[in-house]
C-alpha cells in the first residue's frame, strides 16, 4: 500500500480520544480513511458527534505518523490496515478487530492456522514445562503458537515452539518498538526474526495495566482455540478464555493438582464446559486437524530433529530409573531441554515419571 493511503490510516488511528469503535463507525459510514478526511464537519458530526469531529478534524498528528512510516520503511516491520489484503481474516471474523496492526517480523505468519496457549506469570516449574511441551508439539504439527510474550507459561510457550522449528507469534500490549518485559528481551528478539511480533497499540506505548486484558482478544481472534495451561481464579488467562468462547474459538484446559492455586483457574474453565486435554493430539483432533496441508512440510522441517534427540535420550535412559542429573551427564544435553523432552515422551506414553524426581523408560 503506498505510504499516502498508510499515512491516512495513521491519522486516523494516532488520534486520542478517537477509538476503535468511533473508527469503526467511521470506517462503516465512509469507506476508506481518505473518505472520512474529504467529508465535511456536517457529515462527520451526524456519525460521531460534534466533540469527536473536532478531534479528527482539528489535532495535528503529522509528527506521529511520519515516526510510523518511518518505523514502517525498516526491513521487517510493516503497519496492516483492515483493508490490506495482508491483514489477517481470523481478525476479520471477530466484532472488534483492531484498524492497524504494527508488525515485527514474518507478517505472513498471521494468516497461518494458530493455537493460543496462554497462562500464568507465577507458573509453577512443571506449569512452564508443559507449556513448553505442547507448544513444541503442536509447532511440529505445523500450528503457529500464539501467545502474549509475558514471564511464565507465555514465555515457556513461545520458546517451546522455537526450539520445535516451528512458529510463533507474541501480541503484545506496549508499541511494537518496545520490547516488554525486559527479562524476555532476548527472547523477544528472536521471536521478531523467526516468528512476529504483533501490537495494535501506537509506536512508544509504554506498558500499562488495561492494555494487557485488551490484547487478549487478538491472542485469541488469530487462534483456533485457546489452551490454559494454569491460570489462578483471578488471572488474565481467563479473560483469553472468555473471549475465545465469544469469538466461537474452542477452549482447552489442562487438570492440575487440587491444592495448587495456579490449577484452580482451570479447573473453573473445565467446570464451564472446556475441554480437558492430556497430548497435543487431544487438541488436534478436536480441531479437526487444521493443519493437514502444511503438516507434511512442518515435520520435515521439525519432526526429525526432535525425533533423533528423544530416540538418542531413550538410548541414554536404559529402563532403569534414572534422575535428571543422570541425564544430563549421559547425554549432554541442559536440564531444560531434556525437561522438554522428557515430558513430550511422557505424553506419547513412552516414559514415565517417578516419585523423586525419576523418570523410568517403558517397555514398547
Amino acid at each position: 500500500m503506498h505510504a499516502e493511503a498508510v499515512a491516512d490510516w495513521l491519522r486516523l488511528t494516532l488520534i486520542p480520544g478517537i477509538g476503535g469503535e468511533t473508527q469503526r463507525k467511521l470506517l462503516a459510514a465512509f469507506g476508506l480513511p481518505e473518505n472520512i478526511f474529504a467529508a465535511g464537519r456536517s457529515a462527520l458530526s451526524g456519525v460521531i458527534g460534534n466533540k469527536a469531529t473536532q478531534l479528527l478534524l482539528d489535532t495535528d498528528n503529522r509528527a506521529a505518523v511520519d515516526a510510523a512510516l518511518a518505523w514502517a520503511a525498516q526491513p521487517g516491520q510493516q503497519i496492516l490496515n483492515l483493508a490490506d489484503a495482508a491483514y489477517p481474516q481470523a481478525l476479520l471474523d471477530i466484532p472488534d478487530p483492531p484498524t492497524l496492526l504494527y508488525v515485527r517480523g514474518r507478517a505472513e505468519l498471521l494468516a497461518q492456522p494458530a493455537l493460543a496457549i496462554v497462562g500464568s506469570r507465577n507458573a509453577t516449574p512443571q506449569g512452564e514445562g508443559n507449556a513448553r511441551a505442547f507448544a513444541a508439539a503442536l509447532a511440529a504439527e505445523g500450528l503457529a503458537v500464539v501467545s502474549g510474550l509475558a514471564l511464565g507459561i507465555d514465555a515457556a510457550a513461545h520458546r517451546g515452539a522455537l526450539e520445535a522449528g516451528g512458529t510463533t507469534i507474541a501480541v503484545i500490549g506496549t508499541g511494537a518498538d518496545r520490547l516488554y518485559p525486559a527479562r524476555n528481551q532476548v527472547l523477544a528478539l528472536e521471536i521478531a526474526e523467526r516468528g512476529a511480533i504483533v501490537s495494535e497499540f501506537p509506536l512508544g506505548t509504554p506498558a500499562a495495566a488495561a492494555n494487557f486484558p485488551r490484547r487478549n482478544r487478538i491472542i485469541s481472534g488469530l487462534s483456533r482455540g485457546v489452551l490454559v495451561v494454569e491460570a489462578a481464579v483471578e488471572s488474565g488467562s481467563l479473560i483469553t478464555a472468555r473471549l475465545a468462547g465469544e469469538q466461537g474459538r474452542e477452549v482447552f484446559a489442562i487438570p492440575g493438582s487440587i491444592h495448587s492455586p495456579q490449577s484452580r483457574g482451570c479447573h473453573r474453565l473445565l467446570r464451564q464446559g472446556a475441554k480437558l486435554v492430556e497430548t497435543a493430539r487431544d487438541i488436534l483432533e478436536e480441531l479437526g486437524n487444521p493443519v493437514e496441508h502444511t503438516r507434511g512440510r512442518s515435520r520435515q522441517a521439525a519432526a526429525p530433529q526432535e525425533s533423533d534427540a528423544a530416540i538418542r535420550l531413550l538410548d541414554h535412559a536404559g529402563f532403569d530409573p534414572v534422575t535428571i542429573d543422570d541425564l544430563v551427564g549421559r547425554s549432554g544435553l541442559t536440564a531444560d531441554a531434556l525437561s522438554v523432552i522428557l515430558l513430550q515422551l511422557e505424553l506419547d506414553g513412552r516414559v514415565a515419571s517417578l516419585p523423586g524426581g525419576r523418570y523410568q523408560r517403558l517397555a514398547e
